[in-house]
């Protein structure tokens, strides 16, 4: 089937690959023309694991091409996925403007029947408004169909091509059809398709997200209670995860949750509750209590060096919202060096994938390191913002010897308490006992 996607960000060019991967014939289309340039030359514009090796295959073998042209895009495809982006607002509502942009393009450039499929994460109705813009474009007949994403950052390939469900909200039959057949290399190997109706599909993304920021919240406070009462959020966690009915995905406790979809969709749910009179009180409260987690361990810092880092050097590892990803957005690395630079620390900050990006934002605000333990060089601490998997085992004795003191601030628990312990550091982490030197 010919396809064509509308937005080459982080869905959008996973999902046009993904779909190139089945054996379709994609086109993406975006308006940056240095962008569609480089990826045409085969540059991957974000960094994801396993990508590259896909996007190179699908291009060599002609199934994925890129344009700014959407016309001539739209021209060659039956199907249209827009993979565009929703920013919340300064109320904290998805701004619809790019979504709603391109809706009334394909209205004006269409000239035969079209299914167009909102990738985007939206609010519920959105289908309804992007029928409405085009249909006051056009008399051809069209339909909108939402097909949200689930894919987490760091792990997209394989979401993309094991999902665990596909769902497709979608009153008309042709439409339904269309999407059967585009997945169904999927269903054939027994995953689901879950039809509904288009605003409970719009939901579901909402809701799934919005439940998973809650569940990293609820883990988050009990891991501060647990160094309340003496107790090992671990030892907590392998016990609550242990029952099939809650499981032990999300449920490791750190310094909040970021990235490019639970804080923007836990923000925009709660404003389109209030649009219809409704609070959302736990996704409220999961918000606030997100927000000081975040930079729980600053306070733990000042604690320790007699309640000031005025002039002390901290060494920060990782700066990605997570592990195996580039994105930064909302980041709890940008939040710890922004309070750490208003207290008066210096930032010393090492991450191999993100650095670049973060860049962008701080300039030279902070130092950046070329490794790992070139960051440690006569720092007063380390601080632990990202799991990177180069952080697990580290050589601890290089450690010292670079460190003016032994001392880390673990904001994602990454070692067993024993291993700091038998080195001599002095090492503070989340929802367990303070190892002290």
């Amino acid at each position: 089937m010919n396809i064509t996607i509308v937005g080459t960000g982080y869905v959008g060019l996973v999902t046009g690959t993904t779909l190139a991967e089945l054996g379709n014939s994609v086109y993406c289309v975006d308006i940056d023309e240095k962008k569609v340039e480089g990826m045409k030359n085969g540059v991957v514009p974000i960094y994801e694991p396993n990508l590259e090796e896909m996007f190179l295959r699908n291009i060599q073998s002609e199934r994925l091409s890129f344009t700014t042209n959407l016309k001539e895009a739209l021209d060659k495809s039956e199907v249209v996925y827009l993979a565009l982006p929703t920013p919340p607002g300064e109320d904290g509502s998805a701004d619809l403007s790019y979504v709603l942009k391109v809706a009334n393009d394909i209205g004006e450039l269409m000239t035969e029947y079209k299914v167009v499929v909102n990738k985007s994460t939206v609010p519920v109705g959105t289908a309804d408004r992007v029928s409405e813009v085009i249909a006051s474009k056009t008399n051809i007949p069209f339909d909108v169909v939402s097909n949200p994403e689930f894919l987490r950052e760091g792990f997209a390939v394989e979401d993309s091509m094991n999902p665990a469900r596909v769902v497709v909200g979608s009153s008309s039959e042709k439409a339904k059809d269309i999407m059967a057949k585009i997945y169904q290399p999927f269903t054939n190997t027994g995953i689901p398709i879950i039809f509904m109706d288009e605003k409970s599909s719009e939901l579901t993304k909402y809701a799934a997200n919005s439940f998973l920021a809650v569940k990293i919240t609820f883990m988050n406070e009990i891991a501060n209670y647990c160094e309340k009462v003496g107790a090992d959020v671990d030892k907590v966690r392998l016990g609550m995860g242990s029952d099939d009915r809650i499981g032990h995905r999300f449920l490791f406790p750190g310094i909040g949750y970021g990235g490019s979809c639970f804080p923007k969709d836990v923000k925009a749910l709660i404003r389109s509750g209030k649009q219809e009179d409704f609070n959302f009180q736990i996704l409220e409260a999961t918000e606030n209590v997100n927000i000081a987690q975040k930079v729980i361990l600053v306070s733990e810092i000042e604690k320790y060096f007699g309640g000031s880092v005025e002039g002390k050097t901290i060494a920060m590892w990782g700066l990605a919202f997570k592990a195996n990803t580039d994105d930064i957005r909302e980041a709890s690395s940008l939040d710890n060096i922004d309070l750490l630079l208003k207290k008066g620390a210096k930032i010393v900050a090492y991450d191999a994938v993100a650095e670049n990006n973060v860049k962008k934002i701080l300039g030279n605000k902070i130092e950046y390191a070329k490794g790992m333990y070139d960051a440690l060089e006569d720092v007063d601490a380390l601080f632990i913002a990202t799991e990177w998997p180069e952080f697990k085992n580290p050589n601890f004795e290089l450690m010292a010897k670079k460190m003016k003191n032994k001392v880390i601030f673990d904001g994602r628990n990454m070692y067993p308490l024993e291993v700091p312990e038998q080195n001599g550091f002095y090492y503070k982490s989340i929802g367990r006992k303070t190892i002290s030197k």
